[in-house]
């Protein structure tokens, strides 16, 4: 059975919500943030995980590498683009994360660029310097 992870960032936790086919929630946590929780809940789903959709904030970077580094296929979410966060200021960490996970399993996701670490430093120079 394929399933499908969303990740809600924010500043010290995190909401993890694991989906099914049929969209019935597997396993939603709010954990903190930390690498060896996320190894600790999401290896028992990953050899069947189609792949983690993670939020494009600014908070991004550790999480991304330390899962893909672990074997994780990540995707990075272009929130600009999911109609979800249109206008949304707060709307519930549990609903924020299942639509990440739901639009990957309809193959929608509007999916970011992830730059190697090594580009990291300039393009975040220079969106700052735009």
């Amino acid at each position: 059975m394929a399933l499908y992870c969303g990740i809600d960032l924010h500043p010290n936790n995190h909401v993890i919500i694991v989906n099914d086919e049929n969209d019935k929630a597997v396993f939603s946590k709010r954990i903190a943030d930390d690498l060896s929780q996320y190894l600790e809940y999401l290896t028992p789903f990953k050899e069947q995980l189609v792949g983690a959709a993670v939020e494009s904030t600014f908070n991004w970077y550790w999480l991304v590498d330390g899962l893909a580094a672990n074997g994780f296929h990540m995707l990075l979410v272009n929130t600009a683009v999911v109609k979800q966060y249109e206008g949304l200021k707060y709307s519930g960490d549990f609903k924020d994360a299942f639509p990440l996970a739901h639009l990957k399993r309809l193959g929608i996701l509007p999916k970011g660029y992830i730059y190697p670490k090594e580009q990291r430093a300039v393009r975040d120079m220079l969106r700052r310097r735009i």
